[in-house]
């Protein structure tokens, strides 16, 4: 196996891991640069820590993260994206994303032929990486973006916000579609997105591999469930997350409590908004915010629960409670792409009576929680490790090298 100069450029930051997206790209980084020789640059914001990255990563040959934080969606720097952007073929997504000094060092590396392959790590980075030049570049698209976009304007009540996200739901399948023609490769993390993708850009060189979990980590320990608890895991701050639970607990958590009096619900993750926090206050529902590690509010979770809406890409929540041996309640979108027997490995609901049948029954049957478990624990253990994924991912890399070379 050749040693590749991988260049792998993430903005939006990667430590700490508090995202399925900030997951998923460590794990594999970490894993590559054991063989390879890695360059990371990122960026990072005021809340994360530049430092603790390149503490976690002593095998890359280099980290470098530059100083940037994108406008928030709630703040006036956003509303003057969503304008400059309009005068962008970039949906305002990508056009906030856009860093000179990453750019610029990409450029620089690139041009020096210092690296053999540059990785574009989410849809969102691309604006700052060559596509098409003299190195080849893997997009590696965690979700299909311009989905979620739709999903969302399809699930919105305001009629000005709809035709907002209308517009940019558009842009965004053209920015996407632009990425994966140009990119030498593109990456989906599951084969339900590498076909909406191929169906985006018709002609491009478009491959899956799938998502992973750290099974030494998340590992079931024998803790006793807390009586009728029910979980969720995930950032609060993402909006699929949001609503998800914000409709679950409008239409879904009453219809289990008329089944199940004492079922209670606790939602962990970080920047929960004050629009949830009331809603929860007022059902009853606890809300953690940011939390050091998941792993104690899943191990005394009866049922795992992910029921969202709307989403793209895999839901890494799902294979870490499967990792612990959890039963898990999904909805088709919840657990859209993973390897998932329905059934088997969790139970799917899809509206919010279906939703609330299913968690009740699972509630008053332990023994069906602890064959779910079981399974679920059996399947990530068995095919989705991240050397396992790490692995394929390495595997591409290398045919991407070679096939540039015989050009």
């Amino acid at each position: 196996m050749r040693r590749l100069g991988i260049l792998w450029v993430k903005v939006g930051g990667l430590w700490p891991v508090h995202t399925g997206g900030r997951l998923r790209s460590f794990h594999i980084v970490s894993e590559l640069a054991r063989d390879h020789r890695v360059t990371l640059l990122t960026t990072h914001g005021l809340d994360d820590n530049p430092d603790g990255l390149r503490g976690q990563l002593p095998q890359c040959e280099r980290v470098t993260s530059f100083l940037y934080a994108a406008p928030k969606q709630s703040s006036a720097g956003f509303a003057r994206a969503v304008v400059g952007s309009w005068l962008s073929p970039l949906p305002v997504d990508l056009w906030k994303w856009q860093v000179p000094a990453v750019r610029e060092e990409v450029r620089r590396m690139v041009s020096a032929r210092q690296v053999d392959l540059c990785v574009a790590d989410f849809l969102y980075t691309t604006p700052n990486v060559p596509l098409g030049g003299s190195v080849p570049v893997i997009f590696f698209d965690h979700n299909v973006e311009h989905v979620i976009w739709k999903r969302l304007s399809r699930v919105e009540a305001r009629p000005w916000r709809r035709a907002l996200l209308e517009a940019e739901w558009r842009k965004m399948r053209r920015a996407e579609a632009r990425a994966c023609a140009r990119a030498s490769l593109t990456i989906a993390v599951s084969e339900v997105d590498r076909t909406l993708l191929v169906a985006n850009a018709p002609g491009a060189a478009i491959c899956s591999i799938p998502t992973g979990v750290d099974t030494a980590f998340f590992v079931p320990n024998g803790s006793r469930e807390a009586p009728a608890s029910l979980v969720f895991i995930g950032s609060m701050d993402w909006y699929p997350n949001e609503d998800a639970i914000l409709h679950f607990i409008r239409a879904t958590l009453p219809g289990i409590r008329r089944q199940v009096p004492e079922a209670s619900l606790t939602v962990v993750g970080r920047n929960p908004r004050p629009q949830l926090r009331a809603a929860a206050a007022r059902a009853g529902v606890r809300v953690t915010g940011t939390v050091e590690d998941v792993r104690p509010y899943v191990e005394k979770a009866a049922v795992v629960v992910v029921p969202l809406r709307v989403g793209g890409g895999t839901r890494l929540k799902i294979f870490e409670a499967l990792a612990m041996g959890k039963a898990v309640v999904a909805t088709k979108v919840g657990a859209e792409g993973l390897p998932l027997v329905a059934g088997t490995h969790y139970v799917r609901a899809d509206t919010p009576d279906a939703f609330a049948r299913a968690v009740a029954s699972l509630l008053e049957d332990p023994r069906r929680r602890t064959a779910l478990g079981a399974a679920g624990r059996r399947l990530v253990e068995d095919k989705f490790s991240w050397p396992q994924v790490a692995r394929e991912f390495a595997t591409r890399c290398e045919q991407v090298v070679s096939a540039g070379q015989e050009r």
